[in-house]
Parts: C-alpha cells; structure tokens; sequence
C-alpha cells in the first residue's frame, strides 16, 4: 500500500506532532483558560507565585 519512504515520512511526521503535542499541552490549556477568563487576570498574576 504504502512505499517504505512513505512509511518512514509518517513514522517522523508522527514523531514530531507527538513531541509537539507534548510540550505544547499545558501552555495551550494555559492560554485557552486565560483567554476565556472573565474577568482575565493580569499576566504577572499568572505567572509569579507571589503575586
């Protein structure tokens, strides 16, 4: 069905995403919480501990 290029190129494909996905998981719910905040909270709120 596939040719063993093709098959290497979904294998890294996945690879990638997978690595992305990741690391990019709790930012995004970060920024989709934030941004959906009513009232938003200042950034420095956020992110500092002691604020």
């Amino acid at each position: 069905m596939f040719s063993e290029d093709n098959k290497e190129r979904i294998t890294k494909v996945v690879e990638v995403s997978r690595t992305v996905l990741h690391y990019a998981w709790i930012p995004l719910i970060i920024y989709v919480g934030y941004t959906r905040s009513n009232p938003q909270p200042s950034l420095i709120k956020l992110i500092s501990p002691l604020a």
